[in-house]
């Protein structure tokens, strides 16, 4: 099974969350025939954050530590820059053929990208916000979390 890490999901790795231990137990995402997925987007904005919370050398350092275990991804190919397309047509319901039965959501660009990524490798979003759960499970499925601490 293929699985797709939001940011939120890589920061809980980081900080040592205990909403890993959980998606760990219903998951198994180290398990054998099972691959885990990030985009170079969640690693920018890992990069930004502890920018912005001035991390320490431990932290940043688990960045990159973070491409020991998950596949992060570089490149866009169409197949993503077509799926990325048609998420934010059918987020402002403005897909004809896919029909938004709900008001217009504004996603962020970057969450755009992560979910056309997501669904191209046909991978679950594992995530700790509700930013995705539109499109669960027309585009992607999508397993959200809690998370108890801040970014």
């Amino acid at each position: 099974m293929n699985y797709f890490l939001d940011t939120n999901v890589l920061i809980a790795y980081i900080r040592q969350e205990s909403v890993i231990h959980s998606i760990q137990r219903k998951y198994n995402l180290e398990g054998f025939g099972n691959r885990m997925y990030t985009s170079s987007v969640c690693i920018g904005e890992l990069k930004s954050i502890g920018i912005q919370n001035n991390w320490g050398e431990k932290k940043i350092a688990a960045i990159e530590g973070i491409k020991e275990f998950v596949v992060v991804l570089e490149n866009l190919d169409s197949k993503v820059v077509d799926r990325y397309a048609e998420i934010d047509a059918f987020s402002q319901g403005r897909l004809p053929e896919k029909p938004l039965n709900e008001s217009a959501r504004n996603m962020g660009k970057n969450d755009l990208w992560i979910a056309a990524t997501a669904s191209i490798l046909d991978a679950i979003l594992i995530t700790t916000d509700n930013d995705f759960q539109h499109l669960h499970p027309l585009f992607l499925q999508v397993a959200h979390f809690e998370l108890k601490s801040n970014i």
